[in-house]
């Protein structure tokens, strides 16, 4: 393959791919993409959510972590430091250019219904997994649809990703550490790819784009693309599989 310094001509097509989307997105957040540093809203405070709020926080982003407890999310805030601070689930949606969903499928529809139209026209990451033994009916429909397909019905008007969904939330919090070496499969509307790409790459994962959110039914725990793979096996493996 020809090649462009270090880069294959793959490389520079994705990178102009992934600038087009960019600029696809709504202006303000298309800036923020450019400069590096972006509001986040953190809707679920958990494991999943503390950790990638406070990597991204570090990293210069503005983030502000919600959930049911205001008092605990004041409380990570004020633990994580600058850029940081603590909301309602309805104040990080108004915040945030980005979003990140990281709460039990089953809250999911109830808490969409409540940010009203806060969410479109922004980039919204959801790391919520539909789990039927946890999550009942909702999880099983998700499934059957193709849980991509079905977050983009619940979220009309977002350019959905799907991403951080089978990994272990304290690898979240320390990949930072040792960058590149696991693999992040990420599937979502192609206009948010180079966002949520870039917001993964600062966690400490290499993303590995495997296509639109007809795929993101193999990012879920126990299916093909779940665990901790090396970039390369993430990439083999989905070569194997189909939309």
């Amino acid at each position: 393959m020809k090649t462009y310094g270090s880069l294959t001509r793959r490389d520079m097509l994705k990178a102009t791919v992934a600038a087009a989307g960019v600029q696809a997105l709504p202006a303000a957040i298309a800036r923020a993409a450019e400069r590096q540093k972006m509001r986040i809203g953190i809707i679920g405070s958990g494991h999943v959510g503390s950790a990638l709020g406070g990597v991204w926080a570090r990293a210069g982003n503005e983030v502000m972590f919600s959930s049911r407890n205001l008092d605990q999310d004041r409380k990570l805030a004020a633990q994580i430091g600058a850029n940081a601070r603590a909301g309602t689930p309805q104040q990080a949606a108004a915040f945030g250019q980005v979003l990140l969903f990281a709460v039990p499928y089953s809250a999911f529809p109830e808490i969409v219904k409540s940010l009203g139209d806060s969410f479109k026209g922004k980039v919204v990451i959801n790391a919520s997994n539909p789990i039927p033994q946890r999550d009942g009916e909702i999880a099983s429909q998700a499934r059957e649809k193709g849980i991509g397909l079905f977050d983009a019905q619940l979220l009309p008007g977002a350019f959905v990703v799907r991403a951080f969904n089978a990994v272990p939330a304290a690898q979240m919090a320390s990949a930072h550490e040792d960058p590149g070496k696991i693999g992040m499969p990420v599937a979502g509307d192609k206009r948010a790819i180079a966002v949520a790409v870039r917001l993964i790459r600062e966690v400490g994962f290499e993303p590995v784009v495997v296509g639109g959110l007809d795929m993101a039914r193999y990012l879920v725990p126990g299916t093909a693309l779940s665990g901790d793979h090396a970039p390369d096996e993430v990439r083999s493996i989905a070569a194997t599989l189909k939309p």
